[in-house]
Protein backbone atom coordinates (compact mmCIF):
# COMPACT_ATOMS: atom_id res chain seq x y z
CA UNK A 1 0.00 0.00 0.00
CA UNK A 2 1.33 3.29 -0.97
CA UNK A 3 0.98 6.18 1.62
CA UNK A 4 -2.02 8.61 1.50
CA UNK A 5 -0.83 12.12 2.45
CA UNK A 6 -0.79 13.97 4.79
CA UNK A 7 0.28 10.86 7.02
CA UNK A 8 0.85 11.14 11.10
CA UNK A 9 1.98 12.34 13.47
CA UNK A 10 -0.25 15.48 11.93
CA UNK A 11 0.26 18.73 13.01
CA UNK A 12 -2.67 21.08 13.38
CA UNK A 13 -1.53 22.26 9.48
CA UNK A 14 -1.75 18.70 8.19
CA UNK A 15 -5.02 17.89 9.96
CA UNK A 16 -6.84 21.05 8.54
CA UNK A 17 -5.28 19.51 4.89
CA UNK A 18 -6.58 15.81 5.59
CA UNK A 19 -10.53 16.69 6.99
CA UNK A 20 -10.86 19.01 3.85
CA UNK A 21 -9.73 15.98 1.73
CA UNK A 22 -12.23 13.71 3.31
CA UNK A 23 -14.91 16.68 3.11
CA UNK A 24 -14.22 16.69 -0.87
CA UNK A 25 -14.33 13.10 -1.33
CA UNK A 26 -17.55 12.78 0.55
CA UNK A 27 -19.21 15.58 -1.27
CA UNK A 28 -18.23 13.93 -4.78
CA UNK A 29 -20.30 10.88 -3.75
CA UNK A 30 -18.34 8.16 -5.07
CA UNK A 31 -18.46 5.05 -2.42
CA UNK A 32 -15.73 3.42 -4.18
CA UNK A 33 -13.17 6.29 -4.42
CA UNK A 34 -13.89 7.03 -0.88
CA UNK A 35 -13.82 4.01 0.47
CA UNK A 36 -9.42 3.48 -0.51
CA UNK A 37 -8.82 6.37 1.65
CA UNK A 38 -9.24 3.52 4.66
CA UNK A 39 -7.42 0.49 5.78
CA UNK A 40 -8.60 -2.50 4.13
CA UNK A 41 -9.61 -3.91 7.96
CA UNK A 42 -10.64 0.02 8.98
CA UNK A 43 -13.45 -0.49 11.53
CA UNK A 44 -16.17 2.27 12.01
CA UNK A 45 -19.01 3.16 14.18
CA UNK A 46 -21.40 5.10 12.17
CA UNK A 47 -24.95 5.93 14.12
CA UNK A 48 -25.83 2.76 15.76
CA UNK A 49 -24.31 0.15 12.52
CA UNK A 50 -20.96 -1.56 13.27
CA UNK A 51 -18.63 -1.75 9.74
CA UNK A 52 -15.62 -3.51 9.07
CA UNK A 53 -13.43 -3.30 5.97
CA UNK A 54 -13.60 -1.57 2.60
CA UNK A 55 -16.42 -3.50 0.98
CA UNK A 56 -18.83 -2.78 3.82
CA UNK A 57 -17.83 0.84 4.19
CA UNK A 58 -18.37 0.87 0.29
CA UNK A 59 -21.91 -0.55 0.59
CA UNK A 60 -22.68 1.77 3.62
CA UNK A 61 -21.83 4.54 1.31
CA UNK A 62 -24.17 3.37 -1.58
CA UNK A 63 -26.58 3.10 0.33
CA UNK A 64 -26.36 6.21 2.51
CA UNK A 65 -26.09 8.60 -1.16
CA UNK A 66 -28.86 6.34 -2.50
CA UNK A 67 -31.57 7.83 1.14
CA UNK A 68 -29.33 11.14 1.25
CA UNK A 69 -30.46 13.30 -1.78
CA UNK A 70 -28.52 16.50 -3.33
CA UNK A 71 -25.85 15.90 -0.37
CA UNK A 72 -23.42 18.71 0.94
CA UNK A 73 -20.92 18.50 3.83
CA UNK A 74 -19.10 20.80 5.65
CA UNK A 75 -16.24 19.16 8.18
CA UNK A 76 -14.11 21.35 10.67
CA UNK A 77 -11.68 20.41 12.85
CA UNK A 78 -12.05 19.85 16.13
CA UNK A 79 -8.46 18.87 17.96
CA UNK A 80 -5.24 17.15 16.53
CA UNK A 81 -3.41 14.70 18.22
CA UNK A 82 -0.22 12.25 16.90
CA UNK A 83 -2.31 9.74 14.55
CA UNK A 84 -5.80 11.30 15.89
CA UNK A 85 -8.07 13.74 14.38
CA UNK A 86 -11.76 15.17 15.94
CA UNK A 87 -14.24 16.90 13.22
CA UNK A 88 -17.41 18.25 13.85
CA UNK A 89 -19.50 17.65 10.51
CA UNK A 90 -22.78 19.33 9.18
CA UNK A 91 -24.45 18.02 5.89
CA UNK A 92 -27.93 19.04 4.46
CA UNK A 93 -29.92 16.25 2.33
CA UNK A 94 -33.54 15.37 1.48
CA UNK A 95 -34.92 12.09 1.44
CA UNK A 96 -37.58 10.87 -0.97
CA UNK A 97 -39.98 12.27 0.09
CA UNK A 98 -38.76 15.77 -0.35
CA UNK A 99 -38.23 16.08 3.24
CA UNK A 100 -35.02 17.85 3.54
CA UNK A 101 -32.61 17.40 7.00
CA UNK A 102 -29.66 18.85 8.47
CA UNK A 103 -27.52 16.29 10.32
CA UNK A 104 -24.91 17.53 12.93
CA UNK A 105 -22.15 15.00 14.06
CA UNK A 106 -18.82 14.42 15.43
CA UNK A 107 -16.61 11.79 14.42
CA UNK A 108 -13.00 10.53 15.67
CA UNK A 109 -10.46 9.46 13.11
CA UNK A 110 -7.60 7.14 13.51
CA UNK A 111 -4.90 6.73 10.95
CA UNK A 112 -2.63 4.00 10.48
CA UNK A 113 1.53 5.17 9.47
CA UNK A 114 0.52 5.68 5.44
CA UNK A 115 -2.32 7.86 6.05
CA UNK A 116 -5.23 5.83 6.17
CA UNK A 117 -8.05 5.92 8.48
CA UNK A 118 -8.20 2.70 10.50
CA UNK A 119 -11.01 3.56 12.75
CA UNK A 120 -13.96 6.12 12.34
CA UNK A 121 -16.39 6.97 15.10
CA UNK A 122 -19.20 9.27 14.13
CA UNK A 123 -22.24 10.17 16.14
CA UNK A 124 -24.79 11.99 14.58
CA UNK A 125 -28.28 13.62 15.31
CA UNK A 126 -30.33 14.94 12.17
CA UNK A 127 -32.94 17.88 12.65
CA UNK A 128 -35.97 18.43 9.68
CA UNK A 129 -35.52 21.62 7.95
CA UNK A 130 -37.54 23.40 5.33
CA UNK A 131 -36.36 23.77 2.20
CA UNK A 132 -35.75 27.45 2.99
CA UNK A 133 -33.42 26.76 6.06
CA UNK A 134 -31.04 25.52 3.90
CA UNK A 135 -27.62 26.84 4.19
CA UNK A 136 -25.48 24.44 1.76
CA UNK A 137 -26.29 25.77 -1.38
CA UNK A 138 -23.70 25.79 -4.09
CA UNK A 139 -23.25 23.25 -6.97
CA UNK A 140 -23.42 19.51 -6.31
CA UNK A 141 -19.93 18.71 -5.84
CA UNK A 142 -16.94 20.04 -3.90
CA UNK A 143 -17.60 23.01 -1.71
CA UNK A 144 -15.89 26.08 -3.01
CA UNK A 145 -12.94 27.49 -1.51
CA UNK A 146 -14.61 31.16 -0.67
CA UNK A 147 -17.80 29.12 0.85
CA UNK A 148 -18.65 29.68 4.36
CA UNK A 149 -17.56 27.08 7.08
CA UNK A 150 -19.50 26.08 9.99
CA UNK A 151 -18.54 28.98 12.30
CA UNK A 152 -19.04 31.94 9.30
CA UNK A 153 -22.87 29.88 9.13
CA UNK A 154 -23.23 29.72 12.71
CA UNK A 155 -23.39 26.59 12.57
Amino acid sequence: MTQRPPIPPFTEETARLKVRAAEDAWNGRDPAKVALAYTPDSSWRNRSEFLNGRAEIEAFLKRKWTKELEYRLIKELWAVAGDRIAVRFVYESRDADGQWWRSHGNENWRFDADGYMAERHASINDIPITEEQRLFRWPQGRRPDDYPGLIELGL
